[in-house]
């Protein structure tokens, strides 16, 4: 590892299963990976999928102390390799969305007088009054989520003020369970952090605040304001403003880092921490989103990331404050009838084959003749629907299409359902866009044909393995370089290009234009009729 002295960042990943590093120098090139992984590694913490799953089948917890030994073992490792770690300007750093940490009274005077003799979590063992932080895997709060959203006048009233409906894994009802189950923990709680503001706090030797962008994760930030809501920190437990403390913009240094480093590592006492973020924005940084952008990642389930200006939060999807722009939003919608519905169709109508799948879309026309299809094996998330629905061209539901019409049908119907759903969130196609396809399917090319068509703007494939490590690196550089002041693509411009993959096809934007509509309408129609369903 020692070679010659390399100027560089760090971005960190405290995700569900691991705690990652990655070292990125001053032309943006990621010369040093290291990670530990809580199953593997830790196995004394007894994780599977690094959380404990309890009894009741909903409640989602990971030991504290894990993460904190996660950090001990790899900087302990970078050091027997030699890393240099005076040549580290600044890190950065993200964290699982949503989970909690409840630092004991007393807590803060352990942070600030570590002694670099001993690693931190022989020194932080009894600095938490909650030992198992619950986590985004997290359903338990059903009721606490009634609770807020009645207190709020509804959930279109929370989403309107806070990006989102109540969720059960959102920080706010986590809290409220808490307070509501174990008043004697909470009341001996003087802080309570998110995993990214945790983190950045154990490199700080101080409570770092929470940042905007991983703060709108909580049913608690008023997203315009940036300020927390008294009135849904009040439904949810007392004292929680003093417990919480001020958020800050996400582009913002929090601090140098502690004397801790310096004596124990060698990091050089100038080395700044940048606001750790949640992983969802620092993968938007990552990714290089820039304003229009879309990011479409094809996996188990489908997820979009979009860089909104205006948004218009609804009782689907996620409205976050934008962690490399304060002016700005980005939004999340997750559908779960992702890979392995194209998978089943697949099956079905292409002999298990990806080329005769390929085929298929290649002899089918843009629009399909009108047929439109709806396809969720499971109960999809955007919108509450399951079952197939078929309609022709003349909008009969019919009970079955030719294979190759199924298949387009499918395709086509996965991302109209995406372009009409970002819509209803604010999104607009601009000439600048740029779709990001991630994920499995993004390795096939006729896939990605249809999303160009659909979205009627170029498609590029990028490798995302790292993306939210990789931006929380450019994060750093982008705190270094005055944060907001500066724009973010100008900081990282010289990080590589993602690869062309789909333009549109001429005429694709006409075929749509014409065809979303329906698509809206009958989707509406299915909503409906489950709806009025006899149960």
């Amino acid at each position: 590892m020692a070679g010659p002295a390399r100027r560089c960042c760090l971005g960190w990943d405290f995700s569900t299963q691991q705690v990652k590093v990655v070292a990125v120098d001053e032309n943006l090139n990621v010369f040093y990976e290291d990670s530990v992984h809580f199953d593997r590694d830790l196995p004394e913490f007894g994780t599977q999928g690094g959380v404990h799953i309890h009894k009741d089948g909903l409640t989602v917890t990971s030991p504290v102390l894990m993460w904190v030994q996660a950090l001990d073992i790899i900087l302990e490792k970078m050091k027997a390799l030699g890393f240099d770690f005076s040549q580290i300007l600044a890190l950065s750093g993200a964290g699982q969305q949503h989970g909690s940490i409840y630092w004991k009274a007393g807590a803060s005077r352990a942070l600030t007088s570590l002694s670099p003799a001993l690693p931190l979590h022989q020194q932080l063992e009894a600095c938490f009054s909650i030992s198992d932080s619950p986590v985004w895997m997290d359903s338990s709060t059903t009721a606490q989520c009634r609770q807020l959203e009645a207190a709020m006048g509804g959930a279109q009233a929370l989403s309107c003020l806070t990006g989102s409906r109540a969720y059960e894994r959102f920080t706010g009802n986590q809290i409220a369970k808490i307070f509501q189950q174990n008043p004697e923990a909470y009341s001996l709680t003087e802080r309570i952090s998110l995993v990214s503001s945790f983190a950045a706090s154990l490199f700080l030797g101080s409570y770092s605040p929470i940042d905007y962008s991983d703060g709108s994760g909580m049913n608690l930030l008023q997203i315009r304001d940036k300020v927390w809501s008294q009135a849904c920190l009040g439904a949810c437990a007392p004292q929680l403003a003093e417990k919480l403390g001020p958020p800050m913009p996400s582009p913002s240094v929090a601090g140098t880092i502690s004397s801790y480093y310096v004596q124990r590592y060698g990091f050089h006492p100038g080395c700044k921490v940048v606001a750790f973020t949640g992983d969802n924005p620092a993968s938007l940084a990552g990714m290089r989103l820039e304003e229009g952008d879309i990011v479409v990642s094809l996996g188990t389930s489908d997820t979009l990331f979009l860089w909104l200006q205006e948004p218009m939060p609804s009782l689907e999807g996620h409205i976050f404050c934008n962690p490399v722009d304060p002016q700005h939003y980005m939004a999340l919608l997750c559908f779960k009838n992702g890979s392995l519905m194209r998978e089943r169709i697949r099956d079905e109508s292409a002999s298990c084959s990806w080329s005769e799948f390929s085929k298929a879309l290649q002899a089918t026309e843009m629009g399909n003749g009108g047929n439109l299809g709806f396809y969720f094996d499971v109960m999809e998330i955007t919108p509450e629907i399951v079952g197939r629905h078929r309609f022709n061209a003349e909008n009969c539901e019919v009970s079955a299409f030719p294979r190759d019409v199924e298949i387009r049908a499918l395709i086509e119907g996965q991302f109209m359902a995406k372009r009409i759903h970002a819509e209803g969130l604010g999104y607009r196609v601009m000439p600048k866009t740029k779709i990001l396809a991630t994920g499995g399917a993004s390795h096939n090319r006729d896939i990605l044909q249809v999303l160009a068509d659909v979205f009627g703007a170029p498609v590029y494939v990028t490798d995302t393995a790292n993306s939210a490590c990789v931006g929380s690196a450019y994060r750093a550089f982008h705190g270094l370089a005055a944060g907001a002041e500066v724009p973010f693509a100008d900081v990282v411009k010289l990080a590589p290009r993602p690869r062309l993959a789909a333009t549109p096809t001429p005429g694709a934007t006409q075929v749509y234009e014409a065809l979303l509509p329906q698509y809206a309408k009958l989707e509406q129609r299915i909503v409906s009729q489950t709806r009025g369903a006899p149960e």
